[in-house]
C-alpha cells in the first residue's frame, strides 16, 4: 500500500471510531434525557393544575381555567384527606394503594410490572382541611427513541465516513503531489537525462514546498559540478596536449643526443614544460573548487596595506629596467580572505609584469573610499585594444602570446573569480599605446556575509 492509502485509511478509521463513540455515548444518554422530560413534564403539568383548584364554602370543588385532568399522558387525580377519590379518573394499569408523599417525585409500579411517575402535593383549604392533588405518568420507554437515533445515526455514520474517507485521500493526494514531482526529477537526474531538471513549485512555508525547494538547490549544485567537471576535463585535456607533446617529443630527441650540453637543455625544456603542466593543474583544481564551493573563502577582518606591502616587497626579481611604484594608504583594514587575496595581486603583477615594457613602471594602488576598498595595479605597456577587453576574462586567453611565456591564460580568470567572491569587481582602462590598469573594487565589511549566504 501506497503512503497515499495508509494515510486515508487511517483518517478513515479515525472518523469511523470517532463517530461511532459519539453515536454510543448519544445513546447513552438518550434514555436518562427522555426520562428527565417526561418528569418535568409531569412536575409542570401538575403545578399548573394545582393553581386552578378552589374550594368553595359549601364545600364543592372548582376547576378553574387551564385545569386538566388528562394532558400530554399526565393524569391528574384528587384525593381527599383519607385517600379517597375526589375527581379524575387513573389509568387501568396504574399501580395501587400507593402512600401519598407531599412534593415527592417517585417512581411506582403496577402489578404488570409498568413503571409510573408519581408526584404528590397536599393542598390545604383551612388549618384542617384540604385534599391531595396527584399527577400520573407512565415512565416512557427509550427504546423506539432510541431505534430511531441510531438508525439516524447509521446513515450519518454511512455519509461522513465516506465525505472524510474522500476527502482524506483528496488532501493527501494533493499534499503528496510535489513529492511526486520530487521523485520524477530526482530519477530524471539519476538517470542522466536532464540536470537542468527541476521542481519548480511555487514558494511556500509548508514542509512540501521547502522540501522542493531544498531539492532545487541541491539539483543547481549537481548541475554546477557536472558542469565543473566537464570544463575541467575538457580544459586539462585541451591545454595538457601541447606540454605533453613537448615532452614527448624531446624525450624522443634526447634519445638521439649525446654531449652533456645537449641533454642539459633537453632536460631544461622538459622541465619548463612539467612545471607549466603542474601551475596549469594546480590552478583548474583550485579554480573548479572555488566554483563547485569545496574550497571556500576564510573571510577575516586583517589589515590589507600591510599584506599589499609585504607582497610587493616579497615581489621576486624584476625584470631589469622594470620599477614597482606603491602607493598605499595606511591602516586600510577589511574583510577578506587573505590567501585569496593574496593569489589576485601577485595575479596582476604577473600580468603587468609579463605585458609591461621591458624598461616600464607598474603602479600598486591601495584607497579605502567610504565604504569600499580600491586596490589597482598600472603599467606602461602598449595597452588593448577594445575588442580584446571583452575577451580577456576568458580562460585560456591571451592577448600576445608571444609574451605570455610561462603563463596559463587563467590568471585574470582566476582574478574575476576571487572578486565575485569578495563581492567585488575587476574593471580594465586601456588603450593601446597607453599602457592597462585593472581595479579590483570590493566592500570593505561585506564580504563575509557573502560567504554565509
Amino acid at each position: 500500500m501506497s503512503v497515499k492509502v495508509k494515510l486515508t485509511a487511517w483518517i478513515t478509521a479515525l472518523l469511523l471510531v470517532l463517530v461511532a463513540a459519539s453515536l454510543l455515548f448519544l445513546m447513552s444518554v438518550t434514555s436518562t434525557v427522555v426520562t428527565e422530560n417526561a418528569a418535568n413534564q409531569l412536575e409542570t403539568t401538575v403545578r399548573t393544575n394545582l393553581t386552578a383548584v378552589s374550594r368553595a364554602e359549601d364545600g364543592t370543588l372548582s376547576m378553574g381555567e387551564g385545569f386538566s385532568f388528562v394532558r400530554s399522558g399526565v393524569y391528574t387525580l384528587l384525593y381527599n384527606e383519607s385517600g379517597a377519590l375526589l375527581a379524575g379518573q387513573p389509568p387501568l394499569d396504574s399501580p395501587d394503594n400507593v402512600a401519598f408523599e407531599n412534593g415527592s417525585l417517585r417512581t411506582e409500579y403496577a402489578a404488570d410490572g409498568d413503571a409510573y411517575y408519581v408526584l404528590d402535593f397536599w393542598l390545604p383549604f383551612g388549618w384542617d382541611d384540604g385534599m391531595w392533588v396527584r399527577g400520573l405518568m407512565q415512565v416512557p420507554e427509550s427504546t423506539g427513541v432510541t431505534e430511531d437515533l441510531l438508525e439516524i445515526s447509521m446513515l450519518l455514520l454511512l455519509l461522513m465516513v465516506a465525505v472524510g474517507g474522500v476527502g482524506a485521500y483528496v488532501v493527501v493526494r494533493s499534499a503528496f503531489r510535489p513529492l511526486d514531482k520530487i521523485v520524477a526529477a530526482a530519477e530524471s537526474i539519476g538517470e542522466g537525462r536532464d540536470l537542468s531538471r527541476r521542481i519548480g513549485l511555487k514558494p511556500g512555508r509548508d514542509e512540501m514546498s521547502r522540501l522542493a525547494t531544498a531539492f532545487d538547490s541541491m539539483f543547481a549544485r549537481l548541475e554546477r559540478s557536472f558542469e565543473a567537471e566537464k570544463q575541467f576535463t575538457s580544459d586539462a585535456s585541451h591545454e595538457l596536449r601541447t606540454p605533453i607533446a613537448v615532452i614527448l617529443a624531446q624525450c624522443a630527441e634526447a634519445a638521439h643526443h649525446h654531449t652533456e650540453e645537449e641533454h642539459r637543455q633537453d632536460m631544461a625544456v622538459i622541465d619548463r614544460q612539467a612545471r607549466k603542466m603542474q601551475a596549469l593543474v594546480q590552478q583548474l583544481l583550485q579554480m573548479t573548487r572555488l566554483e563547485q564551493g569545496t574550497q571556500r573563502a576564510a573571510f577575516e577582518e586583517a589589515d590589507l596595506s600591510e599584506l599589499v606591502s609585504v607582497l610587493c616587497e616579497e615581489l621576486p626579481e624584476l625584470p631589469e629596467g622594470v620599477t614597482l611604484h606603491r602607493d598605499i594608504q595606511p591602516d586600510v583594514t577589511a574583510v577578506f580572505d587573505v590567501m585569496l587575496l593574496s593569489r589576485l595581486l601577485q595575479n596582476l603583477l604577473n600580468n603587468a609584469i609579463r605585458y609591461g615594457r621591458p624598461d616600464g613602471n607598474i603602479w600598486v594602488t591601495l584607497r579605502r573610499m567610504d565604504r569600499e576598498v580600491l586596490l589597482s595595479v598600472r603599467d606602461d605597456g602598449p595597452g588593448m585594444a577594445a575588442d580584446q577587453l571583452d575577451k580577456i576574462f576568458t580562460r585560456f586567453y591571451q592577448a600576445d602570446p608571444s609574451r605570455s611565456g610561462s603563463g596559463t591564460g587563467l590568471g585574470l580568470t582566476m582574478v574575476q573569480q576571487i572578486a565575485h567572491l569578495h563581492g567585488g569587481r575587476v574593471t580594465v582602462d586601456s588603450a593601446p599605446g597607453r599602457g592597462s590598469c585593472f581595479t579590483f573594487r570590493f566592500p570593505a565589511e561585506q564580504a563575509a556575509t557573502l560567504e554565509e549566504k
